[in-house]
């Protein structure tokens, strides 16, 4: 009878508990604030559907384990932050579900926190099933995280971000007090979409802990997310932290590397590398000491350096936390190296980073690559690594031939989607290996868009010639679309505000003349993108002023990349005053790529591409591709093309020059050219100039700075022209440069 009585009121007291859950609907800031003040372990908060803008979410309390907190929208997906909206999490047991921030930034210095403030943290909390889309401060250079960890024990997962453009980590888990290490969070099935080129340090997508804590352990898990062409900087995941897993996720066509940057005895798994070619996409940089890199598979990856397919790094001898310590006693074991470019090894090597690895063993690896090149290459002693148990796939005189066997390797493709050896056993990632969908990570209700809109993607709208007629069409067009100008004269009196992707094509090449009455035609602003083609632009009747420009970009204050293109395209006259250029780039704008090709340019007094308005030296600049192929110039007063990054950041790989096949003739000699060059480059990191004809002009002038930048200079002729110029400003000693072939008469 006891017994029967005491379960009775178990039961009865376990069902009070249930019953005193309460589930609160609030439709307004003040009604959040009301019920937020007196919450409950079990209680539930919904957000109603519909925008909340310049909402500062305070959400606090004390659940326990099965009875957490919620904060909940009341249909996933529909209930969006705009304006300054942010999430703090303060308590323990908190659970965040369904929320998308989009359309604005954060107040503060994060977007989610998982802490009110530095005495009140969260732990044992979930934020699971949100949505951060491209909210970034309209200011480029103003640092922020999207999502930052604190405390202990929380749990992110499911979620989705994508489009982060200003400075700062995407995700940060953070070491700096005591109640925030060995925190043992857990980082998993998460979306993390496109992040733009940056264009500076402060770009990567994930970092746990800093160099200041690095000597800590964090033990955070980060598994099963998927990295889809996370492009911000060399790092994408940086590690400077102790104890932490990175296992099970893909990177697809991700620029740079999953870098153990600082902290020791982190365990890097079952990770897939998808590089499919594109350029700059790297697998794993390794630093420090006493790590496993188990069962990873890379392929098509074509980085170099510090953004390798593969990189062992060298260290500074009793290096300060801040810099690199040593390769010490890491296991590098059961990997495939599938069509790298490269792998490094004691990459770095200099006077000061001039410690080798130790201690350390590659064993069991596959190093194939279809045209049986060798992608090892070796910047310092490697005694200290251990070989064995490798494979290579037929190497003719390999650099590392101890403990590989070297023979005829045949692959085939799983139904995992990874290449196996058909005739080998024992090497590479196991066939277990199942790398994660896409589909798999983030949200199913929130859809994974391109990163951009492309060129000619929406309609052709027809134009007819006369008076601000592009002027009204662009007015109706949509971002995507192509203005077809029909033959004849066009005058345009307005700067035409670009904020949409848009083609300008002639519909018969060479039949369609444009003249503009302002300081410019095109300024490009947030959002926009140009392609101009088979066009006639000349700058008679511009206003007489110096400085003009044909395009220009908003002069400060975009933060979204932009594209400019212009192809067989004549464009002349712009002489009404000095200083009349083709483009001008405002500070801090960046253009991920800008391609002129087939096109004429004569009878300009300003430069043809001004892109050197980061002269603050912090490792900006403004433009990450520029090619100029098969074009004519004549009669510039100013250069080709001015590119400048300045400062000794490394965690950047461009900026790149392409230029081949074209013709100069009197460029770069106006006395107002203060670089005195047709083509001056300060701190490009990738130059090939190639096969053009440059007559009675100023020199090529390429200032080398950071990094190890390659150069090339080869088979052009330039007649009543200076050689090509290259000095190492920072090293000293002969340049790096390949300079062949060249004909100087």
């Amino acid at each position: 009878m006891q017994f029967t009585y005491l379960w009775s009121f178990l039961f009865v007291a376990l069902f009070a508990v249930e019953i005193s859950a309460k589930e609160y609907l609030v439709k307004s800031q003040a009604e959040y604030q009301q019920v937020s003040q007196s919450l409950k372990a079990g209680d539930t908060v919904v957000l109603a559907n519909g925008e909340w803008r310049n909402f500062e979410i305070v959400f606090t309390g004390k659940g326990k384990k099965g009875k957490p907190i919620s904060l909940v929208a009341q249909t996933k997906g529909k209930v969006t932050l705009t304006g300054q909206s942010n999430l703090r999490l303060g308590g323990e047991y908190l659970h965040v579900e369904g929320l998308v921030f989009k359309n604005g930034f954060t107040p503060t210095g994060e977007v989610i926190a998982y802490r009110v403030n530095k005495q009140l943290l969260a732990h044992h909390s979930r934020v699971t099933q949100v949505v951060i889309d491209n909210y970034s401060n309209p200011d480029r250079f103003e640092a922020d995280y999207w999502v930052a960890m604190f405390g202990k024990h929380n749990r992110f997962d499911h979620s989705h971000l994508v489009g982060k453009r200003n400075k700062g980590v995407t995700m940060a888990v953070r070491l700096n007090t005591e109640e925030s290490r060995e925190n043992y969070h857990q980082i998993d099935h998460n979306y993390f979409g496109p992040r733009p080129i940056f264009g500076s340090n402060g770009g990567e997508t994930l970092r746990i802990g800093t160099s200041h804590f690095s000597l800590s352990n964090s033990f955070t898990v980060v598994e099963n997310n998927y990295f889809d062409r996370c492009n911000g900087e060399v790092e994408i995941i940086s590690i400077k932290s102790g104890k932490n897993q990175v296992r099970n996720n893909v990177f697809f066509e991700s620029r740079g590397t999953l870098t153990m940057r600082h902290g020791n005895g982190n365990i890097i798994e079952n990770n897939v590398f998808f590089g499919n070619g594109v350029d700059h996409t790297g697998g794993i940089r390794v630093i420090n000491a006493e790590h496993m890199i188990r069962n990873n598979y890379m392929e098509g990856l074509t980085g170099y350096r510090f953004g390798s397919g593969f990189t062992v790094m060298n260290g500074v001898p009793n290096s300060p936390i801040n810099r690199y310590h040593q390769v010490n006693n890491v296991t590098i074991t059961q990997n495939s190296f599938i069509n790298l470019d490269h792998i490094h090894f004691a990459a770095g090597a200099d006077a000061e980073r001039s410690a080798p690895p130790i201690n350390s063993q590659f064993s069991n690896n596959l190093v194939f690559n279809q045209n049986n090149q060798d992608p090892f290459s070796l910047f310092d002693d490697i005694s200290g690594i251990s070989f064995k148990g490798n494979a290579y796939n037929q190497v003719s005189s390999p650099k590392i031939s101890q403990g590989f066997s070297n023979q005829v390797i045949k692959v085939k493709r799983a139904a995992n989607g990874l290449l196996y050896p058909t005739n080998l056993t024992g090497v590479g990632a196991d066939k277990s290996l199942k790398p994660i969908a896409k589909q798999a990570t983030g949200v199913s209700w929130y859809e994974k868009t391109e990163p951009e809109v492309a060129f000619d993607s929406g309609k052709t709208l027809q134009v007819t010639p006369g008076y601000e007629q592009i002027f009204s069409a662009l007015s109706k067009a949509k971002s995507g679309d192509t203005l077809s100008l029909a033959a004849g004269h066009y005058v345009e009196s307005k700067k035409i505000q670009l904020d949409k992707v848009i083609s300008i094509v002639a519909a018969t090449k060479g039949q369609v003349t444009i003249e503009f009455l302002g300081t410019s035609l095109f300024v490009i602003a947030n959002n926009g993108s140009l392609r101009l083609v088979g066009l006639t632009i000349n700058g008679k009747e511009a206003p007489d002023y110096s400085g003009n420009a044909l395009i220009r970009t908003a002069k400060w204050g975009m933060y979204k990349n932009y594209r400019l293109s212009i192809e067989d395209t004549q464009i002349s006259d712009l002489d009404v005053n000095h200083s009349f250029s083709v483009f001008d780039s405002g500070a801090r704008a960046f253009a991920s790529q800008i391609t002129i090709k087939n096109s004429v340019f004569n009878n300009i007094t300003g430069d043809i591409l001004r892109l050197n308005k980061e002269a603050d030296d912090l490792g900006i600049y403004n433009a990450e591709y520029v090619t100029l192929s098969n074009n004519q110039f004549s009669d510039v007063q100013g250069a080709l093309a001015k590119i400048y990054r300045g400062g000794r950041d490394e965690s950047t790989f461009g900026p790149h020059l392409d230029m081949q096949g074209n013709v100069l003739s009197n460029v770069g000699k106006g006395k107002r050219n203060k670089s005195k060059s047709a083509v001056y480059l300060h701190g490009v990191q990738v130059t090939n100039i190639a096969n053009n004809t440059v007559e009675n002009s100023a020199g090529v002038v390429i200032e080398h700075t950071v990094g190890e930048p390659i150069s090339v200079v080869q088979d052009n002729s330039f007649k009543a022209t200076p050689a090509p110029s290259v000095v190492e400003l920072h090293t000293g000693g002969a340049h790096t440069a390949q300079l062949k072939n060249n004909k100087v008469l």
